[in-house]
């Protein structure tokens, strides 16, 4: 058993070092790798129909896996297979795409009528290969040429290394398109609406409660105070000035500390907490969650840009839909 584990052990460690001199070239802006990825992105960010990715064999599966990466960062993706792209597929390829063909020798002979049709159609290729002088690397508009590496199993020719470098080189265009196009929290949940994931980018204003929320004035006595908070279910009462501008909140937690003094006649602004905490209604469920256990509070506003409440949201709010 631990000779296996062992085995396990050297395979990873040569999968890194491929990965290692990926980094190197990539962090030396004059090499070619570090020069095709920035005109890589660069011309992705231009992109009018979708980057169709394809390969064969084990690019193939990995071509597939950067597809679904791309289409889940905001870059409509699709995957078309070489072969079935010889019997009809070439349809799903159009002037506006730009094609994105993996292969480790560069020779793989089932992409020759996709090499034929985008250079027919004058559609821009971008090719990710080990074989640098190969046909593919040839034939692309832009070359990404990876660093040539030992595959992990010494005693068979399997891709290994190569494909954990290829997977990796596609997962940091997709990142970098979405760093260069800034795509934020809120689009990526667009492309995320299940899960957990989906849940933490919800908008804080998807959750909020705005009907009747806990207010008050600074003026009001502190008994009508008390009065909202034990209605409302919050544990809070907003106070608010004259311009509906949020400017304080009262708590349990105030109204405690205020427990050892007679608060028959007392004024909301004697005993709020000034300039409470808040969120903007642009804010997403994970950022509340993040201030409420910082913070350790249970309940916060949801404001516009002039401070006046749109909603409260609670702590439970966030759990309920899956916020963790």
């Amino acid at each position: 058993m631990d000779e296996y584990s062992e085995i396990a052990a050297g395979v990873i460690e040569t999968e890194i070092e491929g990965l290692t001199a990926l980094t190197g070239q990539l962090r030396d802006a004059k090499s070619n790798l570090a020069i095709a990825v920035n005109e890589s992105v660069a011309q992705l960010a231009d992109l009018k129909g979708r980057l169709i990715l394809t390969g064969m064999g084990k690019s193939g599966h990995v071509a597939r896996k950067i597809a679904a990466t791309f289409a889940s960062t905001g870059t409509a993706a699709s995957f078309v297979h070489p072969a079935e792209a010889s019997h009809g597929d070439l349809g799903m390829i159009v002037r506006d795409d730009i094609v994105l063909a993996l292969s480790n020798s560069g020779e793989t002979g089932e992409l020759s009528d996709v090499l034929a049709y985008v250079q027919r159609f004058a559609i821009p290729l971008i090719v990710m290969t080990t074989g640098a002088g190969s046909t593919l690397a040839q034939a692309g508009d832009i070359s990404l040429v990876l660093p040539k590496a030992a595959e992990a199993g010494a005693s068979t020719p399997a891709p290994t290394t190569t494909t954990t470098m290829m997977m990796a080189l596609g997962d940091a265009l997709a990142i970098a398109l979405l760093r260069k196009k800034g795509v934020t929290a809120q689009d990526f949940r667009a492309f995320h609406p299940g899960g957990r994931l989906g849940a933490a980018l919800k908008r804080v204003t998807d959750l909020m409660h705005h009907k009747e929320m806990p207010l008050c004035k600074g003026e009001d006595g502190v008994d009508h105070a008390i009065d909202i908070i034990t209605k409302s279910g919050f544990g809070c009462a907003g106070v608010v000035d004259g311009a509906g501008a949020l400017v304080g909140m009262v708590t349990d937690g105030d109204l405690r500390r205020h427990f050892s003094r007679s608060l028959s006649g007392a004024r909301v602004a004697e005993i709020m907490t000034k300039n409470p905490h808040v969120v903007r209604e642009d804010s997403v469920a994970a950022e509340a969650l993040a201030l409420f256990a910082d913070r350790k509070i249970t309940a916060v506003f949801i404001v516009d840009e002039k401070q006046r409440p749109l909603g409260i949201v609670h702590v439970h709010d966030c759990l309920d839909v899956g916020v963790v």
